[in-house]
């Protein structure tokens, strides 16, 4: 028995929704002579399952009101939940009321995030899913887990039962602490879950605003540990829940890094969701090439011709199922990730031979969520919300601006909105040069656009790739005309840019006076 141990788990008070396992776990109980205590449901459960059980209401006397809205709040179980057993004015209470210690709460709450879920749920329906008793039991065990043992998921129930069993029915000190705090942080998510959408749903009445609320509340859980953070001397951690939008088939564990790039591959080729066969490749989360294509192999290699150094040990995304011929063009260089929604027939087993290579399944696209940007910052965090993928390229255009004398082409029209959606996923300053769908030279990050445009050139002349009758998108507008200018230099037919600068006359002037075709999109999308 451990020193620090209280009394032995004597007696229990269980209440669960979810009773996966709960049987099973009140068994080992019964087996160590503990006493059970239980709710409805709960009871009914056991009772099936041939274990003893009395009922709360035989225990507070007071039977279950409100329609089971009132069950577990009395005295007689809180009182004994929360005396602490050193102290004896306490224990002379509960021997005043004749109520009886509890040493173990086994609790989970009503599913209110999954009932928000359901589009027809009206919002009284939805309230009910609000659990009042459970939380109240979860926290005051947690209160007192100096004598209290709080049980409040499923996945607890066999290393308790186990500790319970080894130790003659005590739970040490470490494991009631663990064990509390995880009961904390299921009742601080139960609450976040609850203000979030009580706050979208008040917001979504004040105007649309209430994607941000007042308090920014956030509890996820852990869903992998990490080698290292961005760095070796870095701790990491995964918190949330990426698998509705991504599976990991093959390979080690996704880094910190590896993360970063597949949610960044996996925006960029939502861009292209309505085109034709599209890859993408991805370095330190810009894309070095993009291409359309008539087939996913001739896209991956349009894509590859834009930087040929950069691409060893990327990212490599498509927009279809994955066939043979281009699967063998990327394994010609080593690639850290492979991303596709689909893989045709062989494919999957050609690319796991390579044991270095992670293999990845895309989901859920990724505009499909409702989730803020979040970034730390010193004092606190900035949030935003998304920059969705845009539209399909037939409705995207309809805010287009043409303020030049000569209007783009068709085929130019084309490139400039291929051109637009790679832009936006470039880090700022960013410019991308493109032609015939593919990417000719990116240039991102720069201190100055025109740092970004001579980075975009050296790019493509590494590269061998002429600029001549290409489109140039920049992610946010021209400050002055020289960026047009350099741009129109280097062979540029048309460019597409936010606008909104107090220079834009004079850029506009600069692409009339060189032949250039421009667009005014009306959003800008900066990447910081």
């Amino acid at each position: 028995m451990p020193p620090d141990a209280p009394s032995p788990v004597r007696r229990a008070l269980l209440s669960v929704y979810d009773k996966t396992g709960i049987a099973d776990f009140a068994r080992r109980l019964r087996s160590l002579d503990v006493e059970l205590i239980s709710t409805g449901g709960t009871a009914d459960t056991l009772r099936d399952a041939g274990i003893d059980v009395t009922d709360v209401a035989d225990v507070t006397g007071v039977p279950e009101v409100l329609e089971g809205r009132v069950k577990t709040l009395h005295p007689a179980l809180h009182a004994g939940i929360l005396a602490r057993r050193s102290r004896e004015d306490d224990m002379a209470a509960l021997d005043e009321h004749d109520y009886a210690p509890i040493d173990l709460v086994v609790g989970n709450l009503y599913p209110f995030s999954e009932a928000v879920q359901d589009p027809d749920a009206d919002p009284e329906t939805v309230m009910e899913y609000v659990d009042i008793g459970g939380p109240t039991m979860l926290r005051a065990a947690a209160k007192n887990h100096f004598d209290v043992g709080v049980v409040s998921a499923p996945d607890q129930y066999a290393a308790v039962a186990d500790e319970l069993e080894q130790n003659d029915g005590h739970l040490s000190a470490p494991t009631r602490r663990r064990l509390a705090e995880a009961a904390f942080a299921h009742t601080a998510a139960y609450d976040q879950d609850i203000d979030a959408h009580l706050s979208r749903a008040s917001g979504a009445d004040a105007d649309g605003d209430g994607d941000l609320q007042p308090t920014y509340n956030v509890a996820l859980p852990q869903a992998q540990s990490l080698r290292y953070g961005e760095n070796p001397h870095q701790e990491g951690a995964l918190y949330g829940d990426p698998s509705p939008f991504y599976d990991k088939l093959h390979g080690r564990a996704l880094s910190y890094n590896n993360l970063l790039d597949t949610s960044s591959a996996l925006a960029l080729i939502d861009e292209f969701r309505d085109a034709g066969p599209t890859c993408a490749i991805l370095k330190h989360t810009n894309p070095s090439g993009v291409a359309t294509a008539d087939t996913l192999e001739e896209a991956w290699h349009q894509a590859f011709a834009t930087d040929t150094q950069s691409p060893y040990g990327g990212i490599v995304v498509v927009n279809q199922a994955l066939d043979q011929a281009t699967a063998e063009a990327i394994d010609e260089i080593f690639t850290e990730i492979v991303i596709a929604p689909e893989f045709e027939p062989g494919v999957l087993e050609f690319l796991t031979e390579q044991d270095r290579r992670r293999v990845v399944r895309a989901k859920q696209p990724a505009r499909g969520t409702d989730r803020l940007d979040v970034r730390s910052v010193l004092g606190g965090l900035l949030v935003q919300t998304r920059d969705p993928a845009l539209p399909p390229a037939a409705t995207a255009r309809d805010g287009w601006e043409v303020p030049t004398a000569r209007a783009p082409s068709d085929d130019e029209r084309a490139d400039l909105d291929f051109a637009w959606r790679v832009a936006k996923h470039v880090k700022s300053n960013a410019i991308v040069y493109a032609r015939d769908q593919a990417t000719l030279g990116v240039g991102a990050g720069q201190m100055s656009r025109i740092d970004a445009s001579e980075l975009a050139v050296f790019k493509a002349e590494k590269s061998e790739l002429d600029l001549t009758g290409s489109v140039v998108a920049s992610d946010a507008f021209f400050p002055f005309a020289d960026g047009l200018e350099a741009a129109a230099n280097e062979g540029a037919r048309a460019a597409i840019q936010p606008g909104g600068s107090i220079r834009d006359d004079d850029v506009i002037e600069a692409a009339d006076a060189h032949d250039v075709a421009m667009i005014l999109t009306g959003q800008r999308h900066f990447r910081h």
